[in-house]
């Protein structure tokens, strides 16, 4: 299996570098996240997921990003806490990154072009943005932030 996404790697929460290749052959999830945000009760459906279909190949990343309102103000140990407190995640997080601009993980970028927005546009709009990958590490689908977890999962079934 070839494909692009696998050639990123990323820093875990925790400060550990992880490379997207652990993740070929899975159906991955990845949302751009904030713990202060409107959408952040979205945790306990993302988790929801991720529980009820991990062991069936599907993988959920979240990313925290400070860029929508200043909403992830925290740093990677207040981030893990309240995510884990708060909403039990148990699904990978990573660091803090930007998601738009000239310090955008190259990540962000690489979905960006591969599933632009409406119109488009490159950029995401706001947090909860969330990029469906296939088990080829192509990237099928594009939600907007309004999109729930649960109101995705058919989409996800299709892939598992």
């Amino acid at each position: 299996m070839s494909s692009a996404l696998y050639g990123f790697t990323a820093k875990s929460i925790t400060g550990k570098p992880v490379s997207l290749n652990d993740y070929a052959g899975k159906v991955v999830l990845i949302v751009n996240t904030a713990s202060k945000c409107g959408f952040t009760p979205q945790y306990k459906g993302l988790e929801a997921l991720y529980q009820q279909y991990k062991d069936k190949g599907l993988v959920i990343l979240g990313f925290p990003c400070n860029q929508f309102g200043k909403q992830e103000p925290g740093d990677s140990s207040k981030i893990s806490e309240f995510c884990e407190i708060n909403y039990g995640v148990t699904f990978p997080l990573f660091e803090k990154v930007d998601v738009n601009g000239d310090n955008a993980h190259p990540l962000f970028n690489f979905l960006k072009s591969e599933k632009p927005g409406i119109l488009g546009s490159k950029n995401i709009k706001w947090n909860f943005t969330k990029f469906l990958v296939n088990k080829k590490g192509e990237v099928v689908q594009r939600f907007a932030p309004i999109a729930t977890p649960d109101q995705i999962e058919t989409e996800i079934k299709k892939l598992l």
